[in-house]
């Protein structure tokens, strides 16, 4: 865009802040960011600052100003940086304490970020601590952000910039701790003062810039505590003293020979207990919070340490922390327990790992308390009438409790929580107490071991004798409780199966019952399929009434699940006619709706994904007995007369809605399923699927017919005269997949194409390599794959190195066993002679530059297998791909830790050092 007059750009700012409407205030916003984005706006901002002309000016400019600094700083040439540091020096000289604060935090993040970024500055800290000595509160302020900016991922500065910023804070330490002592000395009381210092002593601690031999002198630390120690201070303060002792607290985590300091910080840390204390008699929520979160620090920070000592027979002084985190967890806001849990889970872990009984023994006291604290924070309202749904913050909490419950409860054993729970429901207590002891016995209730005699089958007794009238809130924890106990039912199901059964179906026509018995009768009929085979009637009953019982399509769904391993454990012929009998209602819901011209109402019977979703359940859990796998090569499986039946209506669903994403997704998938039950012998019907595929396709371009695409190869490929037909589905799909991915921007904008596409690469690879190696379009899916490496998206680039490493691995293949293999290997090897230089460079470049470090292990594994499939050109590849990398002014390499990493990387041989070598050289470009 061209320069805008200085008077335009006022009367934007005037209608963004000021606008009548909304329409002018869109207008307005979109027009200003576009000018943000020009390389004009460097101008305006400047001249709009020295202006001065009205706070929403200033603002617009400032914050301008901070963002072009941290993101496009490279549009300036290097020798304009000084002048722009001078310049926004000279603003920051003009502001005053009155300074509206949003104004300075900007302009003192860009005069930071630019700092970080001008390795030219030397000595940067010392010369802002001298440049604003004569301004407190402007010092206190880039002093704190600085620090907070080093690790931005937005300034990508580089593992060398940053040490370097680093240490220069490490030397200026001294002089920082003097300046805050002495705001802390002048502050005469300001609130204002004493937190901005704090925060300052925060951001330095984060980057372990302050050294802690000098914290027992250190007044801000001392500040700190004494701010903590009165119940009665601004919660503004309580909260960043709070973090600056966790930040403190972190750090000591981190080395082991400050033990007098140790103490000195843990004795401070446990005298604030009577401050908690008082803060809960007074209802300071958000202080008790802030009393947690440091108690818990406190703990984590010594957690090693007091493990080690127990594991040698010894008590540490530290102990003591876990009792006042356990005292945290008796607070009667579940929020402040919650702050705990990444202890215990820590604490589990670690026990779980040194496998030592008396270490877990001396842990049993702190773990029982625990579980006796959750199940009081998992008592729901009284006067509810059903238990908490997923959209609730209460129902997400108890999620957590289990979760917990089930990683620490080895500790006190599972048997020995679940008599506690009993004991306590034997007591007259109320329906709320009820239902959190059966909440935490179903979170347990999988590793009671099934010939336990005497709890159990008093609790199984109880719930299935339990009176209709009891509150809905007990009756579906105790029927989830039922279904966790299907190991114990299995074991016992000459007694108790058919009750069970019984009890569980009653339940489906209750609304609020129906998800709770579906999900225990899942769980059940996978444990005893053969003894669930008895009650088939009955649970195919319950699948034809599903539209008229108007469950719930989770609770569908379940039932659908119960039934498949029932159906699966029948002998063929009965299992034909069971399959087609639970399809049935499914496949003609689908014909209606394929018939009928209404539109779709989500999560009712006009809604295809309702019965798709049941078909993909059904079809998901059919797990064939050995004798029928034996069948399945055959043409008479027990499935083929349900898929024969199926497949039309699944095609003319493709065909109608073919447009809808999300009927598309739900279609594919049963299908994948139903392939995948049918195994070899959905051979007959591939055919039409892969003609349906072919149309549908180039219409919409939905990824999921990939995916499914993929399962057909995966399954079928191997069946006589298959092989043709799907690679002539790959010849049809590959034009507007392409397609797709070049258009601008395609691959961040689809990353579920390139990952279901890549999935089908690597099912053709598996299945049929000598077809997808010499058809002709192996040089496009490599020249793809080289486009697609810096993808950050973690299935997609997941199936793309996995191809990519299969890909370069038969290559390598060392022997040959058939023609066929020996055939691959050739045109493998001669396609990694053509493209392996392309590939090396693209795969380190993203894997430096692009990818997160979860995703470099895959990256690692093509490297490795590239080098191995050429040995002669594969050190040359890798040099050349590090001498393309960008060698920015700030993040890259230097020469030598380039060598280094090439040195090191062409004699590497496994995977874990790899990914290590080159999460380490990404550190320097980021």
């Amino acid at each position: 865009m061209d320069a805008p007059s200085m008077d335009t750009v006022y009367q934007a700012i005037s209608a963004l802040y000021d606008g009548p409407n909304g329409n002018e205030i869109e207008k307005a916003s979109l027009w200003l960011a576009d000018v943000q984005k020009s390389i004009h706006s460097w101008k305006i901002a400047d001249e709009l600052l020295q202006q001065k002309k009205d706070f929403n000016s200033c603002y617009f400019a400032a914050q301008t100003m901070r963002a072009k600094i941290q993101h496009n700083l490279s549009e300036l040439p290097a020798e304009s940086h000084v002048p722009l540091r001078d310049t926004l020096i000279a603003h920051l000289e003009r502001t005053t304490p009155d300074t509206t604060s949003s104004i300075l935090t900007q302009l003192s993040l860009a005069l930071a970020d630019l700092a970080l970024q001008m390795p030219s500055w030397q000595d940067c800290i010392s010369d802002l601590i001298k440049l604003f000595s004569n301004k407190e509160y402007l010092l206190l302020e880039i002093l704190t952000l600085l620090p907070q900016e080093i690790d931005s991922s937005n300034l990508k500065l580089g593992e060398n910039r940053r040490e370097d910023i680093k240490s220069q804070l490490r030397l200026n330490s001294q002089t920082v701790m003097l300046f805050l002592k002495q705001c802390l000395n002048n502050s005469q009381g300001s609130t204002n003062v004493g937190l901005k210092s704090i925060k300052c002593m925060t951001s330095w601690l984060q980057v372990r810039a302050v050294n802690l031999h000098e914290i027992p002198q250190n007044t801000v630390i001392g500040y700190s505590l004494q701010v903590l120690r009165d119940h009665n201070s601004i919660n503004t303060l309580h909260d960043a003293s709070s973090d600056c002792i966790c930040a403190l607290l972190q750090c000591l985590e981190e080395v082991n020979d400050h033990e007098n300091i140790d103490r000195l910080l843990f004795d401070s840390v446990v005298a604030l207990e009577e401050s908690y204390h008082l803060a809960v008699a007074h209802e300071e929520e958000e202080k008790v919070s802030n009393y947690a979160r440091v108690f818990t620090e406190l703990a984590e920070s010594f957690l090693m340490k007091i493990i080690d000592c127990t594991d040698n027979g010894n008590t540490h002084f530290a102990m003591k922390s876990l009792e006042l985190a356990l005292v945290c967890v008796g607070y009667h806001d579940y929020e402040v327990a919650e702050i705990t849990f990444n202890l215990w889970y820590r604490l589990s872990e670690e026990v779980y790992r040194r496998d030592h009984q008396p270490l877990t023994d001396a842990f049993k006291p702190h773990i029982e308390r625990l579980i006796e604290a959750l199940a009081r924070h998992c008592q729901c309202e009284p006067d509810l009438t059903q238990l908490p749904d997923e959209t609730d913050d209460f129902y997400e909490f108890r999620q957590k409790v289990m979760s917990l419950i089930k990683d620490v409860v080895f500790i006190v054993g599972s048997s020995s929580v679940f008599r506690q729970m009993f004991a306590a429901l034997q007591s007259n207590i109320s329906w709320e107490q009820t239902e959190a002891a059966l909440f935490v016995m179903q979170s347990v209730a999988r590793n009671i071991l099934p010939d336990e005699y005497e709890y159990v089958p008093k609790v199984v007794e109880a719930i299935l004798s339990m009176p209709s009238s009891s509150h809905l809130g007990v009756r579906a924890t105790c029927i989830l409780l039922l279904g966790e106990l299907a190991d114990w039912v299995e074991r016992h199901a000459a007694s108790c199966l058919a009750p069970c059964v019984a009890m569980l179906l009653a339940a489906l026509p209750q609304p609020r019952l129906a998800l709770p018995a579906a999900t225990a009768l899942q769980n059940i009929c996978k444990a005893c399929p053969g003894g669930a085979a008895e009650h088939i009637g009955k649970l195919l009953g319950a699948v034809q009434a599903l539209d008229q019982l108007a469950a719930p399509p989770p609770a569908a769904a379940a039932l659908m699940r119960a039934v498949a391993p029932v159906v699966a454990s029948l002998p063929p012929d009965q299992m034909s006619a069971a399959l087609c009998e639970a399809s049935a209602p499914q496949l003609e819901g689908l014909r209606r709706l394929c018939s009928a011209r209404q539109p779709i109402k989500r999560g009712t019977t006009s809604d295809p994904v309702l019965y798709l979703d049941r078909l993909a359940a059904l079809y998901r859990d059919l797990t064939l007995s050995a004798d029928l796998k034996n069948v399945a090569a055959s043409e008479t499986h027990p499935c083929l007369p349900a898929l024969t039946e199926a497949w039309p209506v699944l095609i003319d669903v493709m065909d109608k809605f073919g447009g809808e994403e999300r009927v598309m997704e739900r279609v594919c998938r049963a299908a994948r399923f139903g392939v995948r039950a049918a195994r070899g012998a959905g051979a007959a019907l591939l055919p039409a699927l892969c003609g349906a595929l072919a149309q549908l396709y180039p219409r919409h371009a939905h990824s999921c017919v990939l995916y499914l695409c993929s399962v057909l190869v995966d399954e079928l490929a191997a069946r006589p005269g298959c092989a043709a037909a799907l690679a002539g589905l790959l010849a049809d799909l590959l034009p507007p997949a392409f397609a797709l991915l070049q258009r601008d921007h395609g691959f961040r904008d689809h990353p579920d194409t390139v990952d279901d596409l890549f999935r089908l690469f690597i099912r053709f690879l598996q299945r049929m390599p000598v077809q997808l190696l010499s058809c002709g379009v192996m040089g496009s899916i490599l020249q793809c794959a080289c486009s697609a490496a810096a993808l950050d998206h973690r299935d997609a680039s997941a199936s793309l190195m996995n191809f990519l490493a299969d890909f370069a691995r038969l290559a390598n293949t060392a022997h040959p066993d058939t023609a066929e293999a020996q055939h691959a290997k050739a045109l493998a090897e001669e396609l990694v002679v053509t493209y392996g230089g392309a590939l090396t460079a693209a795969v380190l470049e993203a894997s430096v530059l692009h990818l997160h470090r979860g995703l470099v292990p895959g990256a690692a594994d093509v490297l490795l297998e590239l080098a191995r499939a050429e040995r002669r050109h594969g050190a040359a590849w890798l040099g050349a791909a590090v001498r393309q990398l960008p060698a920015r002014h700030t993040a890259a390499a230097t020469l030598l830790q380039a060598q280094h990493f090439h040195n090191t990387a062409r004699s590497t041989e496994k995977s874990k050092e790899m990914t290590k070598l080159l999460r380490d050289f990404a550190k320097l470009y980021r």
